[in-house]
């Protein structure tokens, strides 16, 4: 029998008797084959021999770039049997199934939540530490999450990537998008616990809340001691102590204290013009 023949025979037993004489002397693992700990030592030395043709990328695994090829190729040989999706390496369709398995091992050690993705697990663990890597190149705001940034800069460049398909409205962010929808269509999903109203925006029913259901007047008036349920309200009702009169007229030297005294003045102007 040659000596490739033993070896094989040899490597066919250890499947059966678990035996994994070649030890790793940097950390724990064992093979049943010395070409599988000399694949896994790249894993220490930081080598990338394995290179792919299609771009610049490296990796120490001959699988992972196996894994890596399906990228250029558009192959995906992993199908999750619980849906139509596909996934280019095992990886990706593990990660995947816990949509449908609801598990969620990555868990957060400052909190109870959970979470499937261990992306997602560093996102939040931000919210805990208040890092904010990304940082905006133009401003000195920064954020938690790239799309954050993202969202961010359409603020600079003037971007309103969200087109209403209803009229020529374009927003920069897809929720205001969604809110102006309701306009059209006259969704209201925001519904009070507390009655049968339903609001078209969450602020919409959290002010209602304020004014309707809650005892809450958190907003004191420093000259008299009234209290208000609103930011709003109290800085009316602040302008019968200090006599502010914000609101002016373009057409004539009068100015008011509220918005509607100035609406009323003007449907006047243009009665008595017409």
């Amino acid at each position: 029998m040659s000596s490739q023949v033993q070896i094989e025979a040899k490597s066919l037993t250890r499947v059966h008797t678990g035996d994994k004489p070649y030890q790793c002397y940097l950390c724990d693992r064992a093979f049943r084959v010395p070409g599988r700990l000399k694949s896994h030592m790249t894993v220490h030395s930081g080598e990338k021999p394995y290179k792919c043709f299609l771009c610049d990328k490296a990796f120490s695994q001959s699988a992972t770039l196996n894994d890596h090829l399906r990228v250029h190729i558009g192959d995906k040989l992993y199908k999750c049997h619980m849906c139509d999706k596909s996934f280019s390496d095992s990886g990706n369709l593990n990660s995947h199934m816990r949509v449908h398995t609801g598990d969620k091992p990555y868990k957060c050690h400052l909190c109870d939540k959970a979470f499937s993705q261990s992306g997602a697990l560093n996102r939040h663990t931000r919210v805990h530490t208040g890092d904010k890597p990304y940082k905006c190149h133009l401003c000195d705001n920064a954020f938690n999450q790239s799309s954050s940034l993202n969202n961010h800069m359409r603020v600079h460049t003037g971007d309103k990537p969200y087109k209403c398909h209803m009229c020529d409205k374009a927003f920069s962010q897809s929720g205001s998008l969604n809110d102006h929808i309701r306009v059209h269509t006259g969704d209201k999903p925001y519904k009070c616990s507390l009655c049968n109203k339903s609001f078209s925006h969450s602020y919409n029913l959290q002010r209602h809340k304020r004014f309707v259901h809650s005892n809450r007047r958190p907003y004191q008036c420093h000259f008299c001691g009234n209290t208000f349920v609103t930011n709003e309200e109290l800085k009316r009702h602040e302008r019968i102590h200090t006599d502010a009169k914000p609101y002016s007229c373009n057409h004539c030297s009068k100015s008011f204290a509220r918005l509607e005294q100035l609406k009323t003045h003007l449907l006047k102007s243009d009665l008595c013009c017409s």
